[in-house]
């Protein structure tokens, strides 16, 4: 079997040109996905159907060769399966009726595995498909990240909605947290049996914490996850991306037990370098220096590679890949990482 250059870099070996791949790679910006999409009633029937949502996953690996696919899903199936209203409208984004203290008692843990099976069967399927080389990641969202949108039932600016939840009702946002890690934990193990060979969690919304809350919001669930599928899968890395972190990415990786940090664009590459140190790290292209192209894109990858390429580093965005990007840069980015300029 050809080795997976990916699971290479998060065992801490340097490889060179470092692997690639992009968050959201399977999506808007591809004509072959908006043509899928259209074959399609809702965003989560093509999230459950393990034959579109394999086709759509398979797309960019069969475009551009990435290293790696990451399961085509969304880190909403969680308050879904957990019995929430949820809908996605086309320029509003994810919509849920908003979570009470009350409705908290009320989330029905229950039949989550039997709801979560068409992904588990697309995980299952990928891993056949997918080229040997090809390392597969699976993925949920952060505890804190998807508990904002619950509260506030959509996406917000600085989600303070969730933030004022969090003050307000301490103990019983604790335990939504420890609800949502705990099943987001065995949604990984889950997806792990299935056949990922790693797993990523994103928390996308970690910027907007001040230092105590990003303690207890980010940092305590996460590592209550990581524990958990680390009962189960010992060896399999994990990626934790708490995009925003900031000066808190220091005590990230320890504190949480994550194999490798996925960096934003915003960190300094020497700092991002210091943190390498430590172990494999994962980003961090600005996507809008991907959707420029030219002078911009080259220069940026270039400084990436420059500082970070000679420790464990997979090169990816600093987070998704943006709808208008034009295929031409991906395949300049591509070649300029692969060294074929």
């Amino acid at each position: 079997m050809a080795a997976m250059k990916l699971l290479e870099v998060l065992g801490g070996h340097p490889v060179y040109p470092p692997p690639i791949w992009m968050m959201r790679q399977a999506g808007r910006y591809l004509p072959e996905y908006r043509a899928t999409r259209k074959s399609t009633g809702s965003f989560l029937d093509l999230c459950y159907n393990p034959d579109l949502a394999v086709e759509v996953t398979m797309q960019p690996i069969r475009r551009f060769g990435f290293d790696a696919a990451i399961l085509f899903s969304d880190i909403l199936v969680i308050p879904h399966a957990l019995g929430r209203d949820l809908r996605f409208e086309e320029g509003a984004g994810p919509l849920m009726t908003p979570l009470s203290e009350g409705d908290i008692v009320g989330l029905d843990t229950s039949r989550l595995q039997d709801k979560l099976a068409p992904v588990y069967e697309t995980v299952s399927r990928l891993r056949r498909d997918l080229p040997t080389e090809t390392a597969l990641i699976g993925f949920c969202g952060a505890p804190w990240t998807v508990a904002t949108y619950m509260i506030a039932g959509r996406g917000t600016p600085d989600q303070a909605p969730a933030r004022l939840f969090g003050h307000s009702f301490p103990e019983s946002f604790g335990r939504l947290l420890d609800i949502i890690a705990d099943c987001s934990a065995e949604h990984l193990i889950r997806q792990i049996d299935a056949g990922a060979d790693a797993v990523q969690i994103f928390d996308s919304w970690a910027g907007v914490l001040d230092e105590a809350s990003f303690r207890d919001w980010c940092l305590r669930p996460v590592a209550r996850m990581v524990r958990k599928v680390r009962e189960r899968h010992p060896q399999v890395p994990i990626i934790g991306f708490p995009r925003g972190a900031g000066s808190f990415y220091s005590d990230y990786r320890e504190e949480t037990g994550v194999t490798a940090l996925g960096l934003d664009w915003t960190l300094p590459l020497p700092v991002a370098r210091q943190l390498q140190a430590t172990g494999p790290v994962q980003g961090n292209l600005d996507p809008t220096r991907l959707l420029a192209g030219g002078k911009a894109l080259s220069e940026g990858v270039d400084a990436i590679l420059r500082e970070l390429g000679g420790g464990p580093l997979i090169f990816n965005l600093g987070h998704g890949i943006m709808p208008g990007t034009p295929i031409e840069h991906v395949e300049a980015m591509i070649r300029q990482v692969r060294g074929a300029q």
